[in-house]
């Protein structure tokens, strides 16, 4: 994977988000959605990671560099869920923000796979592939669930060192009575699912793409 071409084209679409964002504020002279400017930049710290990962040959930092991978990569799937926001308001028309918004949540989604692509190359090197996809797996449900604590319950990443032990707790609950929290569970599992598929369904068109030479 070359990654100054990937750096350009990611800029080159969040790019379009950020001047529909601009463009929403000048016409409407409303900041709603501007929070999307900071979402955006949480979801490409866990990129950043994984790039400065591939290039740490101490494993001890590496350890400390996938742990901070971990707790930031739900940001970038974190996105998805702010479609959640879209409704009329005057006077951006409804088509617009759609696109807005979806735009940002497909962002998010392009530096989660790339983010986890590179990942998935630096444990290949270190792992077998039935070992690799296991910690893949994991690293995806363990961040639906961040996802859904940041949704629902509204901790941050890093609430790990500002509230260590309140997020514990939160964490504890529902892991140690989980009936009580359906909604937590269900939701966790339809996204582990979802992005789990979409995952593995990009990554497969690549490989189709590349052996049909597609692109």
């Amino acid at each position: 994977m070359k990654i100054l071409p990937l750096l350009r084209l990611l800029t080159l679409n969040i790019g379009f988000t950020i001047l529909l964002i601009a463009f929403r504020i000048f016409y409407s002279e409303s900041m709603m959605y501007i929070f999307f400017t900071w979402n955006l930049f949480l979801a490409a710290v866990p990129l950043f990671i994984s790039i400065t990962i591939k290039h740490v040959q101490h494993k001890f930092l590496q350890g400390v560099l996938f742990f901070c991978w971990l707790l930031f990569f739900p940001n970038a799937l974190y996105i998805i869920t702010d479609l959640v926001h879209l409704k009329e308001r005057y006077p951006i028309p409804l088509w617009f923000d759609v696109v807005l918004v979806f735009s940002a949540a497909i962002n998010g989604l392009l530096l989660a796979y790339y983010s986890l692509k590179i990942i998935e190359s630096f444990l290949t090197a270190k792992f077998t592939a039935r070992k690799t996809a296991f910690i893949l797996f994991c690293s995806i449900f363990l961040s639906s669930f961040g996802v859904y604590l940041g949704r629902f319950l509204r901790w941050n990443s890093w609430d790990v060192v500002n509230h260590p032990r309140g997020l514990l707790l939160e964490i504890l609950q529902r892991f140690t009575n989980p009936f009580e929290h359906p909604r937590t569970w269900g939701m966790t599992i339809i996204l582990t699912l979802f992005f789990s598929i979409f995952y593995f369904s990009i990554k497969k068109f690549s490989i189709i793409n590349h052996e049909t030479n597609l692109v």
